[in-house]
């Protein structure tokens, strides 16, 4: 016996396959049609005939955030954007090294607590700014890259400097994005400074290619025939290019939001800031180490100063909480930092984490009770497997924990021997160095003197940028910065080269501090050639290159253990001769005028207050400021 489906004709199962079939190909070429951006064109102005190009969008973003200041090094693939940039008072400060202009940024957002902004053009000149960026990945710096590309056509076909820039800034950056068309950027733009700015700070960068940010003409010149090809394919790949062009600009001039998003910024809960008030309602000994988190907005650092002051527990500052209480705070303990935290019997790691600078948290005793607070998880529970325990891991913005903290311990005292017994280490240790200073040397300057003296002469109003080893290890321990976000150092990374970008971020920020540059003679290599960038754009900044002929740091290590001071040898340079011959102005301290290192000095501060750029090029004998050795 037949089933019913096996006796049903054969023919009517055709209408349904031919049904299916053309529901498929329908599906398939609406598919296509949407890829190829002809609904939108239906909908949205494509004007082929407007001379606006992408790079206006970009500046009207950067406007809109409050960006003031754009550093580059020029490149054909990035000129529009520059060129929109000046037009609408956004100043464009070009360097002689891409790497400057992202350490520049990155001192721009630190000082300021907005997103620094570079742009550099593609290939090699991205390739250029890795180091900056990672540097300031590690230092948490807000900081906005913008690369130039090969056009959005010619990516993966061997065009000139074009590369896989998406994949190189992935592991570097928070967030990566390519703008594949005019109407893009300005969306990809505020989510990208959105991005750098919430939750842990961070870079971003955005890819630009070279044909969103030209106008729609000089691109349609440059991508489509200007004769109308002969045969089917010809005319098929022709009219790829022209709706390709179209799609490209299609709604590129609409009007859209340009403003700033909303940030997510983590919060400590309520029950979690109760329990570490109990916690340290209940020490004897308590202790706190600031680290850069805890000057990141929206607390002030006014604010914050305020708050650790009526808090009253003695704290170690680092990164750029370094001059929070300004110069000889009585609550700021600067020397012996793991014998502190070894007595300690509470600890708040108050943006701080336990990485190589806490011995990755072997400092920390096992009696104590840890309380620590950051932005970002990982790094907050770093090496807690192994080397330390918190008693409470806080997840949410530093310097607003802080605060609540302090309302919750309102009228909370200490012994104040407590204090004192951490200061006595202080005092110990400045007489060390007093003692240092007076040693003798057989040749050149005692660095331990110069930089007393240095401490003696900087002014209230200065910024500290500090590039360096062996002669900024010194100046750690002897220069005070004389208030809060006034130390800028390279940060985690330990980059060196950082000097001059910071310096040129650090003057802008703030035209009216005067900026003092601590350099090795190593590190001074690096920031050289920015001093014909200063001279261009008029920003006196002062630099006190520490000279002693060589990688003395590395060398210091490198000849008892190994027997050999190779690749570790420099020169007493003329380095202030150099500078000038880039047009800045150039002193000289050393043996023959030890005895006007002051008058030196003020001579320095006033070139800069007349608008000039100085090198203040320092012979000094090798020092161990760890022993209290000074090497001849």
């Amino acid at each position: 016996m037949e089933t019913p489906a096996a006796a049903a004709p054969a023919g009517s199962l055709f209408p349904s396959f031919l049904l299916l079939a053309c529901g498929t190909l329908v599906a398939a070429l609406l598919g296509a049609a949407h890829r190829l951006g002809l609904f939108y064109q239906l909908l949205h102005k494509v004007d082929k005939a407007s001379i606006r190009h992408g790079g206006e969008n970009v500046a009207a973003v950067l406007r809109a955030h409050g960006v003031r200041f754009i550093f580059t090094l020029i490149g054909g693939h990035i000129s529009p954007l520059l060129v929109a940039c000046e037009k609408l008072g956004i100043h464009v400060v070009d360097t002689r090294h891409e790497v400057t202009a992202v350490f520049a940024a990155d001192a721009m957002a630190r000082l300021s607590g907005t997103v620094g902004v570079a742009a550099v053009t593609a290939g090699p000149g991205l390739t250029n700014t890795v180091t900056a960026v990672k540097n300031a990945q590690m230092a948490q710096s807000p900081v906005l890259l913008l690369g130039g590309a090969a056009s959005t056509l010619l990516q993966n076909r061997g065009a000139l400097q074009a590369i896989d820039q998406l994949s190189l800034f992935r592991p570097l950056c928070k967030f990566c994005a390519s703008v594949r068309r005019v109407r893009d950027i300005v969306p990809t733009l505020r989510a990208a400074m959105a991005a750098a700015q919430s939750g842990t700070p961070g870079p971003v960068f955005v890819e630009l290619p070279v044909d969103v940010l030209y106008p729609c003409f000089m691109v349609q010149k440059e991508m489509v025939p200007a004769k109308s090809p002969k045969g089917l394919v010809g005319r098929v790949v022709s009219w790829y290019l022209e709706n390709y062009l179209a799609n490209l600009f299609a709604g590129a001039w609409e009007p859209q939001p340009e403003g700033p998003l909303p940030l997510d910024i983590p919060q400590a809960s309520p029950q979690q800031v109760q329990r570490c008030v109990e916690i340290l309602s209940r020490a004897k000994r308590p202790l706190m180490v600031l680290g850069s988190q805890a000057l990141l907005t929206p607390t002030s650092a006014d604010k914050l100063r305020a708050a650790v002051e009526t808090l009253g527990v003695p704290c170690f500052l680092g990164g750029m909480a370094r001059g929070l209480l300004g110069r000889n705070h009585p609550l700021h303990i600067r020397e012996n930092r793991s014998a502190a935290l070894k007595k300690a019997d509470v600890i708040v790691l108050a943006g701080t984490v336990c990485d190589f600078r806490l011995s990755y948290g072997r400092v920390l005793s096992h009696s104590s009770k840890i309380i620590i607070v950051n932005r970002n998880r990982e790094e907050m529970l770093l090496n807690s497997d192994i080397f330390w325990k918190p008693q409470e891991a806080v997840q949410g913005d530093v310097g607003s924990f802080v605060l609540k903290l302090v309302e919750g311990l309102q009228g909370q005292t200490w012994a104040p021997d407590w204090v004192e017994e951490l200061r006595e280490a202080d005092r110990q240790k400045e007489q060390t160095f007093r003692e240092k200073a007076a040693m003798p040397v057989a040749q050149h300057l005692n660095p331990v003197r110069v930089l007393q003296l240095v401490e003696e002469t900087l002014p209230d109003n200065s910024i500290l940028v500090v590039d360096g080893g062996d002669f900024v290890g010194t100046a750690a321990h002897l220069v005070q910065p004389r208030g809060p976000l006034r130390w800028l150092d390279p940060g985690a990374f330990g980059t060196l080269g950082v000097g001059a970008g910071f310096a040129l971020g650090a003057k802008l920020c703030r035209p009216d501090a005067e900026v003092w540059c601590l350099f090795g003679d190593g590190a001074f290599g690096y920031s050289l050639i920015e001093f014909d960038t200063f001279v261009r754009h008029k920003i006196p900044v002062m630099a006190l290159v520490g000279n002693d002929a060589g990688w003395t740091q590395i060398s210091r290590e490198q000849v008892p253990s190994l027997g050999s001071n190779v690749a570790c040898g420099l020169a007493y340079t003329d380095y202030h001769k150099a500078a000038m011959g880039l047009g800045a102005r150039g002193l000289l301290l050393s043996r023959e005028n030890e005895d006007q290192v002051v008058k030196v000095l003020h001579d320095a501060q006033q070139q800069c207050r007349d608008g000039h750029p100085v090198v203040v090029n320092i012979l000094i004998g090798r020092t161990d400021f760890r022993d209290g050795s000074i090497a001849v």
